[in-house]
């Protein structure tokens, strides 16, 4: 089978342990996007089978309807909001996925990134690489208040890790939020307003759904202490567009550290974050390490060979009448 894996941007695939299943196959692999529509069409145009790395790649029904060759989706991860699963099923494409969540990978780099900014670690770095001497000060964690909007299971991580930092955790979120805050002896905010008000550094761990898109607006924002971080490793729709960019402008909040954007990848340098030093951004790296690529990966290569071998197979799509 011709085996394509579009997006393969950290370059890395071939050098996992997994790799190894796909053996005997024919397997291409891109590492930069594709420019325009139809050079993602005549890249993808003849795989039997395509390796969806979560959501790099969205597969409408316009594309779907211009690979003729398709048999497989082989989801890397549990779901995508950018496939088109009834246009898979129309066109008899099935669609796996994977079963694993990890969300140590996730929560992470999320404390990597709220340490980062408040010590000033990538601004000082870079100017200790200049030869400049430093030129800012620090915001202490033990005692500062972290906000943890959705104490899910990463939540929850950044949240016990914040903890032991000596920093005071506030949570806000659903029913099942206040329940484990209230389990874990976290406080739970009054309000959503009093969350925004009293963090120190707030961490958006809310899971993108119709009713949660653009959850956090310009008034929310408003609310933040001119001192204040929001951090985003979940997903940028969970603010309003344009929101955070005016936010920061008006510097409340007066520092963001962001790690997904409403349009990705960003290419070339080009998104405004980039050029505010009160930022921090990272190319949504929330899930890239070794252990999830080999977990993740690992999954996604096994329905391959499931259906090389035409095994059960755990499929988004079950009632799809194969090509």
């Amino acid at each position: 089978m011709h085996i394509i894996i579009p997006d393969e941007y950290q370059d890395a695939v071939e050098r996992l342990a997994c790799f190894s299943m796909l053996e005997g196959h024919d397997v291409t692999r891109y590492r930069e996007p594709a420019t325009s529509f139809e050079e993602l069409v005549e890249r993808l145009r003849p795989a039997d089978v395509i390796v969806a790395i979560r959501e790099r790649v969205t597969f409408d029904r316009a594309l779907i309807e211009r690979l003729p060759n398709l048999k497989l989706i082989a989801l890397v991860g549990r779901n995508a909001t950018t496939i088109d699963y009834a246009a898979c099923t129309e066109h008899g494409i099935l669609v796996s996925r994977g079963e694993s969540n990890s969300p140590t990978s996730p929560a992470e780099l999320t404390v990597a990134l709220i340490m980062a900014s408040r010590r000033n670690i990538v601004i000082e770095a870079e100017r200790m690489r200049r030869g400049e001497w430093p030129y800012t000060l620090s915001h202490r964690l033990r005692d500062s208040t972290l906000g943890i909007f959705g104490l899910g299971h990463i939540g929850s991580l950044v949240a016990e890790a914040g903890a032991g930092l000596g920093m005071k955790v506030l949570v806000w979120g659903q029913a099942h939020s206040a329940q484990r805050a209230a389990e874990r002896g976290y406080a739970v905010a009054a309000s959503k307003n009093a969350l925004f008000e009293q963090s120190d550094v707030l961490s958006l761990h809310v899971r993108l759904r119709p009713d949660t898109r653009g959850i956090v607006g310009r008034d929310d924002l408003a609310r933040m202490k001119p001192s204040a971080l929001i951090v985003n490793t979940s997903r940028a729709e969970l603010i309003q567009p344009g929101a955070l960019l005016a936010a920061l402008r008006s510097g409340r909040p007066g520092h963001a550290a962001v790690d997904v954007y409403e349009q990705e990848p960003i290419v070339n340098g080009e998104h405004p974050f980039l050029q505010m030093p009160n930022v921090i951004c990272t190319p949504h790296l929330g899930w890239a390490e070794w252990d999830n690529f080999e977990l993740y990966y690992a999954e996604a290569f096994e329905q391959i060979a499931a259906f090389a071998a035409g095994e059960t197979m755990r499929l988004v799509n079950p009632d799809v009448k194969p090509r």
